[in-house]
């Protein structure tokens, strides 16, 4: 059987063809995403502050969604999380999150095709994507004895909320999300 060839990572030719005029700033928020799947802007922007020096946090932030705009990065907010950001945009695949520490990983999809779940009632909408998230314990929060959900009353409540409001929500908000 035949391996597959490995793909090397080149920020500037990702930014090229995205039609992305390539900087310094640019290559070094795509690397920190690279090098850390899944971190926060704020995350970015300390990795890439400590691999260039001088870059404003707002700076980042824009860039990151340039990056999300022409689809060099994808954004990701699991229920009750801060958005993440990662260069894996290339494949159909959803992710595990930690109840107890936050913690995340990437799982292919089972079906493999997109969307991977067919919704029931589409309300008029031209569905071209599913988001799937997996939650549990981590491997590390179960070694440490941290077996069941650490999720707080108050986080419970957020996340009943948001999973009722995304039920019963039939059209896109303002901005069209």
């Amino acid at each position: 059987m035949a391996s597959l060839p490995i793909v090397q990572f080149d920020p500037t030719a990702t930014l090229r063809a995205h039609g992305m005029p390539v900087t310094a700033q640019r290559i070094a928020v795509l690397r920190s995403v690279h090098n850390a799947p899944h971190a926060t802007a704020d995350e970015v922007a300390a990795a890439t502050h400590g691999s260039i020096g001088s870059i404003s946090r707002q700076s980042v932030y824009s860039t990151l969604g340039a990056f999300v705009e022409r689809g060099i990065v994808r954004r990701i907010q699991p229920i009750g999380s801060v958005a993440r950001y990662e260069d894996r945009v290339d494949d159909n695949h959803h992710h595990v999150v930690c109840r107890n520490c936050g913690a995340i990983a990437d799982v292919p999809c089972a079906v493999g095709l997109r969307p991977c779940l067919s919704a029931s009632e589409t309300h008029g909408f031209v569905i071209d994507e599913a988001d799937v998230s997996y939650w549990g314990v981590c491997p590390a929060c179960t070694r440490r004895g941290d077996k069941r959900s650490r999720v707080t009353t108050a986080k419970k409540a957020i996340i009943k909320k948001s999973i009722a409001k995304k039920s019963t929500t039939t059209t896109p908000n303002k901005k069209g999300k």
